[in-house]
């Protein structure tokens, strides 16, 4: 039988890259019809056909009887195989009987281990059929898919078990630890308290670094600054001592400059270097990129995953810095003269010989770049400053190095020494192409022996600064360089932190109840708050899809790694309890009542929704509605019109609010 007269089922990821992929093979020529409500695309008289899935549809999950909570052992939870749930009925029985009758199923999902183990996933719930085969591409343009169609391979079964071996392993983690954490703090329900493999190291990274702030004292130092002018150019230089950490010192030094009206040049030395264009982005490198621009990582991934699904970018899951041999570079470079004329123009006539490389390379997917141009007005602004950002970081790679020119000089004032430094872009090439890298230009006139203007001289102190934050961009980078999680987990997992109400802030700040629970876990079971263990794990996880070990293996020495942790937090279980509840208690209080005197604090109505309630009720009926989306936190500001508590909200965007909602002040106009 030829492959044309093969009855065909296709099965994708979603639903638009099913329609893209139809619309793509068959050349326009398809139908699209529902069965169970769920969409599909058929073609040559129903002999071709295709649907998309909504990710994955199975679910691991225990056995009902062991999904309560309590009257459960933690310690026999952790040996329970878990079972796979139907998770999408309709989409299920949409794929069974489109399977009737087909000779072959070519699985056409996303090429990486979600993608892998979704395709598997479906090919379990379908009759077995002659064969089986996967089509791998990385953009749903019609060059990738054809080729993808044409050169079907063999699933990989290794790969989708490796991230079968991450499901099993975080549901036992999660499930096992984050019981234990919230039975002893007696935090169940909604607002339970989570623990996860990954989720937790990182927390830990985050209050971490927030400690080294709170411990760190600043210590005072000088600085003395002159503004010096030549050939009517100002520059400044700062003494050769750099910093004075004695403030006598520094006196003296200024008290013998201060009043100096000229300076000579005694060394100027001129130097011209080229500077790289950055290299291609993957997953890590792009999502920094676009925390810099206001983007959260979950949602920066979630703009470029829909452009991917429409055809407009690569695939945005990939470690790769390298573009493969085969990417029609040219050809994408054509298409972007719609959307950049003057850059690709410029690039065309004067750019770099060969694409700039990054130092990782992977074979999975190619660096995300664009695959096809899209004008301004064709796609929301948020899409687009994604797509630009994308775009642009393609164009510079294919730039000339930018040329610059560097100057350091030694001027003489009064017998002392200060240095100056200059930097002056001779050509700019790929910082024109690539505006987000900040550069700032300062310009030195001068040659040894020139006499320069001293047009003021300062005695500046300052001190030192605590560690920054992490930014979100700033963690996923850190989370990478300690194999935490995986180029298309770690936003989700930072998004996670955010929803459990373990951080807040643009630059990341843990919560009383992330402290807490990352305390907790240092003192009962610090492995869990280090990374190194779920590092050695990923890299089993990487292990599997390499065909080195099986799943079983992997997944029965998690077992005996989490075993070992429970017994040691069991040992501590009461004294664990009492921090958590102290540091909930304390995450919880939103100010004094007004009525009474006692604590505000969240509490929830029968019907789930949350409110601010007086800690002597019954005795004191005062309470106050709350926003019911979106995290709230109390900075201890309270209203001057009516005296209620101000609350910050944190909601697609941010703001601070009144809860009195009959507050005098919410009636001016």
């Amino acid at each position: 039988m030829s492959e044309n007269e093969m009855k065909t089922l296709v099965i994708c990821e979603k639903n638009i890259a099913a329609r893209r992929i139809a619309q793509i093979i068959s050349s326009g020529n398809y139908r699209q019809s529902r069965l169970y409500g769920v969409p599909y695309y058929t073609f040559n008289d129903g002999e071709w056909r295709i649907i998309g899935l909504r990710g994955h549809i199975l679910k691991l999950d225990y056995p009902p009887e062991y999904n309560k909570w309590e009257g459960t052992s933690l310690m026999k939870l952790v040996d329970i195989e878990p079972m796979k749930k139907v998770e999408s009925k309709n989409i299920v029985q949409a794929i069974k009987r489109l399977a009737e009758g087909v000779d072959r199923v070519i699985v056409a999902t996303d090429y990486d281990r979600e993608g892998e183990l979704i395709g598997v996933e479906a090919l379990d719930v379908i009759p077995k059929v002659q064969e089986v085969r996967r089509a791998r591409f990385s953009s749903l343009t019609p060059y990738e898919i054809k080729k993808a169609f044409e050169n079907l391979v063999d699933v990989d079964y290794n790969l989708s078990q490796s991230a079968e071996a991450r499901q099993i392993i975080d549901l036992a983690w999660g499930a096992t630890l984050t019981r234990f954490i919230s039975l002893s703090s007696g935090k169940v329900g909604k607002d339970f308290l989570s623990v996860g493999r990954v989720q937790s190291p990182t927390l830990a990274l985050i209050v971490e670094r927030e400690k080294e702030r709170d411990a760190f004292v600043p210590t005072p130092y000088w600085q003395i600054k002159a503004m010096l002018r030549s050939n009517e150019i100002s520059f400044p230089a700062i003494h050769e001592k750099g910093k004075f950490w004695n403030e006598g010192e520094a006196k003296k030094v200024y008290d013998a400059v201060k009043n100096a009206k000229k300076g000579v040049i005694k060394k100027f030395i001129k130097e011209r270097k080229e500077e790289f264009p950055p290299p291609p982005f993957n997953t890590t490198s792009f999502l920094n990129e676009a925390s810099k621009l206001g983007y959260t990582a979950a949602s920066a991934m979630k703009i470029a995953e829909d452009l991917y699904t429409r055809g407009i970018i690569s695939y945005p899951r990939t470690d790769n810095t390298v573009y493969p041999p085969g990417l029609p570079i040219k050809s994408i470079l054509k298409k972007l003269e719609q959307a950049f004329p003057k850059e690709v123009k410029e690039i065309i006539a004067n750019g770099r010989e060969k694409p700039m490389r990054g130092k990782k390379i992977a074979h999975d997917h190619p660096p995300i770049h664009p695959v096809e141009a899209v004008k301004k007005e064709k796609l929301e602004s948020r899409e687009w400053k994604i797509y630009e950002l994308i775009a642009r970081r393609f164009l510079a790679t294919l730039s000339k190095n930018a040329v610059v020119e560097i100057i350091n000089a030694d001027i003489e004032i009064n017998d002392e020494i200060f240095k100056a430094k200059g930097y002056e872009i001779i050509e700019a090439n790929w910082k024109n192409v690539y505006p987000y890298i900040k550069t700032q230009e300062n310009r030195i006139e001068g040659e040894e022996g020139r006499i320069v203007d001293v047009v003021g001289i300062k005695k500046l102190k300052d001190e030192t600064k605590p560690p920054k934050r992490y930014t979100q961009g700033s963690l996923i980078l850190k989370m990478e360089s300690y194999n935490l999680g995986t180029k298309s987990t770690r936003h989700e997992i930072i998004d996670k932190l955010y929803k459990r109400n373990y951080i807040k802030g643009r630059t990341i700040v843990p919560t009383p109840s992330g402290i807490a629970v990352t305390e907790a876990l240092q003192r009962g079971a610090e492995i869990i708050t280090k990374p190194d263990m779920t590092a050695d794990l990923e890299k089993k996880m990487n292990e599997i899809a390499e065909g080195k070990i099986s799943l079983k293996e992997v997944v029965n020495e998690s077992r005996d790694i989490l075993k070992k942790i429970l017994r040691m937090l069991e040992e501590r279980k009461h004294h664990i309890g009492d921090a958590l509840k102290e540091a909930i208690s304390k995450q919880n209080f939103f100010g004094k009542c007004s009525q009474c005197g006692g604590n505000l604090s969240i509490m929830r109505s029968r019907k789930g929704k949350r409110f601010l309630g007086c800690s002597n009720f019954p005795n004191c009926s005062n309470s106050y509605p709350l926003p019911q989306k979106g995290s709230i936190s109390f900075d201890g500001e309270y209203c001057k019109v009516c005296g209620a508590p101000i609350v910050t909200v944190t909601y697609k965007g941010k703001w601070k609010q009144c809860v009195n909602m009959n507050c005098p002040s919410k009636s001016k106009k």
